[in-house]
């Protein structure tokens, strides 16, 4: 499976990544919301969650003159499918791990 390299070059800048963690724990925000809570400027945040935005990461509603963000789910199941090649790969390296240090202690246990 190929990944979107747009929504790893998003997540990549800390302050976007926070933003991610703070929508995923709080649920839906306001710019403002998100720009008071991690201390950022309201126009540095703007510009963040344009970039999350673009990515697909986020959706952004307007309600009144408010701007309400939440995270859309899609981008992070592509994210969780593509990582799980990886953990298939690791598991079989960690089973293959387990057997040699099972060997050795086998070993080890009747010298």
């Amino acid at each position: 499976m190929k990944m979107n390299t747009t929504t790893l070059t998003a997540l990549a800048e800390p302050n976007r990544l926070h933003i991610i963690e703070l929508i995923r724990d709080r649920g839906p925000l306001t710019i403002g919301d998100i720009a008071n809570r991690l201390e950022l400027n309201q126009p540095q945040t703007s510009k963040h969650v344009r970039v999350l935005h673009e990515a697909g990461l986020v959706e952004v509603q307007p309600a009144a003159n408010r701007r309400i963000i939440k995270l859309r789910t899609e981008p992070f199941q592509e994210l969780d499918h593509w990582l799980e090649s990886f953990r298939s790969m690791w598991d079989d390296r960690l089973d293959r791990l387990d057997e040699y240090l099972r060997d050795i202690q086998g070993r080890d246990s009747l010298e």
